[in-house]
């Protein structure tokens, strides 16, 4: 085992990043995303992705419901998906990412149908609203809502303990998740009783010369996700630069983490949000709480959207299915890494 450096800290040599050669940087450059102004082309990200991940045949295990929202203006669009083999009696409450601004469920179905087969759970998809249409904080009231009301009557998706809803997120899905876990201790409400944050978006400042992460400077120009595409996300999501450093928009930033679900960080080797993923689950840790953090080597930002064939995909699922059988993901101790 191989232990993270210790928050503030140098990284133990024994923890530091596998090197990554020439050849290898220059067949993972393939997999980077085409650079786009994602200020103003962030609808014509929105329909690529729709043509790019348009199932091959019908979805005929989900079905689509709508809750209407506490203030009455809007319904907010839920995809139900169920597994080919039930196996557990969990419902994933998934949110998903793209910045808050692009991705939807639509473009997610592909990797949410997946998500229940291999983990034989039932997942429930939160269609929430994006920026820049509706800012901070639409989509985060939209996901805050979902769960709240899940978790206080979790029959209508067939749950009989509200212990068995797990928040699951990626990238600024797995941001929402982190804070609606907060809200909801914050409000005095049912909490959830574990949480999955895959690759999240924790911190508010990507910037290579400002930001307190490493893995920002040494990934932020390269692969799936840069530093400057993250920053175009974050103005269009807060518009307001202060109001970015609110603990709504970046958890890292709350002054009390305590009481939160267990939790499982999974964060991908090659991508600019890996030490701040980490560096969450630490201090959620030091705030008393059960986590287990695991890295997935050479992976790239959004990895978890790849076939069941990618080697990341099954390394992440054996650790999601190992958490949700309520193991540790590192029966030694769940404060260490495994790159």
């Amino acid at each position: 085992m191989r232990r993270p450096a210790e928050p503030g800290g140098e990284e133990d040599p024994a923890r530091q990043r596998s090197p990554v050669s020439r050849f290898a940087r220059s067949v993972l450059s393939l997999f980077a995303a085409p650079r786009v102004n994602m200020r103003e082309d962030y609808e014509k990200v929105r329909r690529l992705q729709r043509r790019l991940t348009a199932p091959t045949r019908s979805v005929t295990r989900a079905t689509d419901h709508w809750v209407p929202s506490d203030d009455g203006t809007h319904e907010i669009p839920v995809r139900v998906f169920h597994p080919k083999a039930r196996l557990r009696d969990d419902v994933l409450l998934f949110f998903h990412g793209g910045g808050w601004v692009t991705g939807d469920i639509d473009s997610y179905t592909p990797t949410c149908s997946r998500m229940a087969d291999l983990t034989g759970c039932v997942v429930v998809a939160v269609d929430y609203r994006l920026a820049p249409e509706y800012p901070f904080p639409a989509g985060l009231q939209d996901c805050y809502q979902v769960a709240r009301d899940l978790l206080a009557d979790p029959t209508p998706a067939g749950v009989e303990d509200p212990a068995n809803i797990v928040l699951i997120g990626d990238s600024a899905g797995g941001n929402l998740a982190a804070v609606v876990s907060l809200m909801l201790r914050e409000q005095g409400r049912t909490p959830p009783s574990r949480q999955i944050l895959l690759y999240p978006v924790t911190h508010w400042d990507h910037k290579l010369e400002t930001s307190p992460y490493e893995s920002v400077r040494s990934h932020g120009t390269e692969y799936r996700l840069t530093a400057a595409e993250i920053q175009a996300y974050f103005e269009l999501y807060v518009p307001d630069e202060q109001q970015r450093r609110d603990w709504k928009v970046a958890p890292l930033m709350a002054q009390n983490l305590s009481d939160q679900p267990d939790t499982l960080i999974i964060t991908a080797e090659l991508d600019l949000l890996c030490d701040e993923g980490e560096d969450y689950g630490r201090k959620l840790q030091q705030a008393g709480n059960e986590v287990a953090i695991h890295r997935v080597d050479e992976a790239l930002h959004g990895f978890i959207a790849l076939p069941r064939i990618s080697r990341s995909v099954r390394e992440a699922y054996e650790v999601i299915n190992t958490f949700l059988d309520k193991h540790p993901a590192h029966p030694e101790s769940t404060s260490e890494v495994t790159p």
